[in-house]
């Protein structure tokens, strides 16, 4: 397709010394060969949100709202942590309701044991309550801190960088196919 789809990269850890800049580095260089994305990198440490629901939203929750409101699809780069994902993402993902209605997500995610197995899992739950398509691909790193070299690069490169070129190959055919369908007629929400 000749018109690229506009992805968020969001970054699902707000931790200090996270681990999720170097996943997310990673993937945002596989990312720089396609022609078929362009990379709103949305990072919620780098936003003054407010820690609860309710009252005026701050000016970076309205950008916020913005960025995911034109994004036609989603990559969440999520750490697993003690079994489940980040309260700092859950709070992002509420925050945003409706605009993510009818629009791709993709998951890396990363952990120990698991790979992230789990708060991918769990993420697809929640997105698909939200109306949020979850693709099936993703990429999973276990043990993640011992799978990246000092460049950031992992060490299986060969087969990470296939399973990532699957997860957004699978990614731009629904990005493509939604965003047809939202243009054609609005998404029938409840």
């Amino acid at each position: 397709m000749s018109d690229p789809l506009h992805l968020a990269l969001l970054y699902g850890s707000t931790r200090e010394g996270r681990f999720c800049d170097t996943v997310a580095d990673w993937l945002r260089t596989q990312l720089a060969s396609r022609r078929d994305y362009t990379v709103d990198a949305i990072d919620p440490a780098l936003l003054d949100l407010p820690h609860r629901h309710g009252g005026a939203p701050s000016a970076d929750l309205v950008n916020l709202q913005q960025r995911v409101w034109r994004a036609d699809a989603f990559v969440v780069v999520v750490p697993e942590y003690n079994h489940g994902y980040p309260s700092a993402l859950k709070f992002v993902i509420d925050s945003v309701q409706a605009h993510w209605q009818a629009k791709p997500v993709a998951f890396v995610a990363y952990g120990g044991h698991s790979g992230g197995v789990r708060a991918a899992e769990q993420l697809r739950q929640v997105f698909s309550g939200l109306h949020a398509v979850p693709i099936r691909d993703g990429v999973y790193f276990s043990q993640a801190w011992d799978r990246f070299d000092t460049g950031g690069r992992p060490h299986e490169g060969d087969a990470s960088e296939r399973a990532a070129r699957r997860m957004l190959d699978q990614l731009a055919w629904y990005g493509h196919a939604l965003r047809q369908a939202r243009a054609a007629w609005p998404y029938p929400a409840g």
